[in-house]
């Protein structure tokens, strides 16, 4: 069947010159090695009781190093069998050693919940085994039981941070006996999440050092380009890497799908959400199982949405297809699960959440609605389809946007790109003084100890000044009266969550009676909650009635049900400011420069887009606080003469300006192998901001329209509060960058702009991509 869908989209006079490219992965056989001759023989039993008569070459070699005793990472792709390599050592360990100690980090708290149940199957016949799982949803009298009993503790990262670690001394057992601590899903560890789970790892071992132990870090990710350096800046321990698979794998075939041109002249192509969902309503009504990623939480409730009307039977029942993504309740994430791996649910739209390795059963077909940001990310979620036998398919469906049509439009580079490098800075100040407190409250430091390999005194002095920290003898003592772990998010800026509550239903007496529907993270919550919102719970809208945001608020947007036709999408005014300039580079046409800056940004309104057309019907204001944050940049300075060769008009100039903005942004991350999501660009100036003023496109334009003196300024900056590296290598690269863009606007076929080149033309004007191109030419001359 799935062969038949696939002929028929390739040769088919509607879909068949919209393929810009296909590529066949054969199947392979598997490579096997005998069991261990030390591998305990009651944990052999339990293997081939399961049907399990040999390992993996992987496998076996992973067993060989544990077993010497190395700091071990397990590369190797999705459904290969990369948990054996770290179960097999732990349950030897617990059979040989009953007092041991085990700990398991898992991203999420469903890989945790699933890996409790693998162990659990395997562990059957075992003695010993008190394996329990420890995060937020463990009742509170449970909790002291597994302080007490269990010898594998299964948990994330946040948990880990704030509710094991100051409380060490109520672990004392697990601290003086740990063995192992397992690290899954590695890969997920990048950017702002991988630098804070460094410094838990830090103050981790700081503790295990106090009680005398060691312990042996096992990981396993999927491919990225550098996992042995990323074990090594996680743990700060030399590891050896394990990366040649012996699993099988099924035969797949990857399709490269760009939407059809529907307005040649402006280049617009018809809308990728459509083509993506009418694409997986074709698997889905054939009852092939189909996984389609959206790359926002928006996307993901609007393909819901058309997908379910796509597939829906006479009585209108459309429960064959769920959603999944961060904000909803665990109960609900929990039943889509269920219902994958038993079959109920045939179809699953979700955002990267689902590309950690959860367990969802066997899916034939990957649809993915837009480049997911990252070479390593394509591959994890084209893998969720076909495990070690059979066909399956995945589909990229391309975005309008540069990057996207980049993609698309070479194959070569999308299929024979490495992997990017997952890139962490552990020592991002923002990061390593929160990371400091909690080590602190947790054990006194000492004068001479250092923090990963960085010193840390000037920290601890200005932690004292602000009055935390009190130094007495040779040790900075906690001095506060407050709890570090819980004012301090790993995943995010801020720890403050939103719940959102449905008032909808009301009682006998008229009275509301309010329900939790889901939860939204400060970042995200000005952009989709805000008062007269619709937001999307399954694709069924809800209307924003009320938003508690203030400090002295619990924080709470209250929402009823309503029956609309249309989503809401955030408009938010922003600025750039520079604070601090650390390096230069001067050019004929340009003078580059690097360093802090301060980004504020703002929701000021919304749009209403129709479901189905995606035609924009409507639109609303909203006064919401503005949020602030320090970071880096690389920003580029246009010289004078440079401006004056091209125009004399400064309008044509900022128009040409901001599609040169909007090229580079799109562009960048070929450059640095990031998510676009990374970086963030603003065309603005030089000059400095006036208090608590924000930037809007209309006031930074007619700041530059009014200026006495006109220096439009680009800049590319590190969306991360402090940074993460970025916009040092934004400042290096930065003149293949501008060539770059000079060949993508060459090579597109529009004659005035679109979006896969400059951007929308109602939004940067009819003469921008002239503008543009002799600009890059002019950047670019000397």
């Amino acid at each position: 069947m799935l062969g038949r869908i696939l002929d028929d989209l390739l040769t088919s006079p509607a879909t068949g010159p919209c393929i810009t490219a296909t590529r066949h992965v054969p199947s392979r056989p598997p490579r096997l090695a005998p069991f261990p001759p030390s591998l305990d023989p009651r944990i052999a039993d339990a293997l081939r009781a399961r049907g399990i008569h040999e390992l993996y070459v992987h496998q076996a070699r992973a067993w060989e190093l544990i077993e010497k005793g190395h700091h071990v990472v397990v590369v190797t792709p999705t459904a290969s069998g990369k948990t054996l390599c770290y179960n097999l050592p732990a349950l030897q360990c617990l059979v040989h050693q009953p007092d041991a100690r085990i700990l398991y980090l898992f991203p999420t708290k469903a890989l945790a919940q699933d890996q409790l149940a693998e162990l659990e199957g395997l562990a059957k016949t075992l003695p010993e085994m008190r394996m329990f799982t420890y995060d937020g949803d463990t009742p509170q009298d449970a909790r002291r039981a597994v302080r007490a009993r269990a010898n594998l503790v299964l948990t994330n990262p946040d948990m880990l941070h704030s509710g094991i670690l100051p409380h060490h001394t109520k672990w004392a057992s697990l601290f003086q006996n740990l063995r192992y601590v397992v690290i899954d899903e590695l890969h997920a560890y990048r950017g702002v999440f991988g630098s804070h789970l460094a410094n838990v790892l830090r103050r981790l071992r700081r503790i295990c050092r106090h009680y005398g132990s060691a312990p042996q870090f096992v990981m396993a990710s999927a491919t990225i380009a550098n996992p042995a350096e990323l074990a090594q800046r996680l743990t700060g321990e030399a590891v050896e890497e394990i990366a040649e698979s012996g699993a099988p794998t099924g035969d797949k075939l990857f399709v490269c799908y760009n939407p059809p041109v529907v307005n040649p002249e402006l280049g617009i192509r018809a809308p990728y959400l459509g083509e993506a969902s009418k694409l997986a309503v074709r698997f889905l009504r054939e009852k092939v199982a189909t996984i389609v990623f959206a790359q926002s939480r928006l996307a993901t409730e609007v393909l819901l949405a058309a997908i379910k009307g796509g597939v829906a039977d006479k009585t209108g029942d459309s429960g064959i297809v769920r959603g999944y993504r961060g904000g909803y309740l665990p109960t609900r994430r929990r039943a889509v699960e269920k219902g994958l791996r038993e079959g109920e649910v045939l179809g699953v739209v979700s955002t990267n959440a689902l590309e950690l390795g959860v367990d969802i059963g066997h899916l034939d077909v990957a649809v993915l609605a837009g480049y997911p940001g990252a070479i390593a990310s394509l591959w994890q979620q084209a893998g969720r389809a076909g495990r070690r036998s059979g066909s399956s398919a995945a589909v990229f469906v391309a975005t309008s946007a540069p990057l996207d049509q980049f993609m698309v439009t070479h194959p070569e580079y999308l299929f024979g790109t490495p992997p990017e490098h997952a890139r962490v800075n552990p020592d991002n100040p923002f990061i390593l003084a929160n990371h400091l407190k909690c080590a602190a409250f947790e054990l006194p430091v000492a004068d001479t100890e250092r923090f990963g390999a960085t010193d840390v005194r000037r920290f601890l002095a200005a932690l004292e000044d602000e009055g935390v920290l009190h130094h007495a003898g040779e040790r900075w003592h906690w001095a506060a009266e407050t709890y570090p772990a819980d004012h301090i998010s790993l995943r995010t800026v801020t720890s403050d969550n939103f719940l959102v509550i449905d008032t909808t239903a009301r009682d006998d007496k008229q009275v509301k009676r309010r329900q939790i529907i889901a939860e939204v993270d400060w970042g995200s919550a000005f952009a989709t909650i805000y008062p007269k919102a619709i937001y999307l719970v399954e694709s069924e809208p809800y209307e924003v009635q009320e938003l508690h945001w203030r400090e002295d608020e619990e924080k709470v947007a209250y929402v009823k049900r309503v029956q609309v036709d249309y989503f809401t999408d955030a408009i938010s005014a922003k600025g750039v400011w520079i604070l601090q300039r650390l390096a230069d580079q001067g050019r004929p046409a340009y003078l580059a420069e690097q360093g802090e800056v301060l980004v504020a940004e703002k929701v000021v309104g919304f749009k209403k887009i129709k479901m189905g057309t995606l035609e924009n019907v409507g639109s609303g204001e909203v006064e919401l606080p503005q949020q602030e944050m320090q970071t880096t940049a690389a920003w580029l300075t246009v010289a004078p003469e440079a401006l004056a060769r091209v125009s004399p008009s400064r309008e044509e100039l900022i128009d040409g300006l901001r599609a040169v903005t909007y090229l580079l942004h799109h562009l960048a991350p070929i450059f640095l192998l990031c998510d676009i999501r990374d970086l963030g660009s603003w065309l603005g100036d030089t000059t400095p901001a006036t208090s608590g003023a924000v930037a809007t496109r209309e006031s930074a334009k007619r700041r530059l329209m009014d200026a006495e003196e006109f220096h439009p300024t680009i800049y590319l900056y590190d969306s991360h509060a402090g940074g993460i590296g970025l916009a040092e290598r934004v400042f290096e690269i930065l003149p293949a960058l501008l060539r770059r863009g000079l060949e993508t606007l060459e090579a597109c076929a529009c004659k005035v702009g679109c979006p896969s080149c400059v951007g929308p033309v109602n939004e940067v004007g009819r003469r921008a991509k002239a503008t543009a191109r002799a600009l890059l030419l002019s950047l670019l001359a000397a």
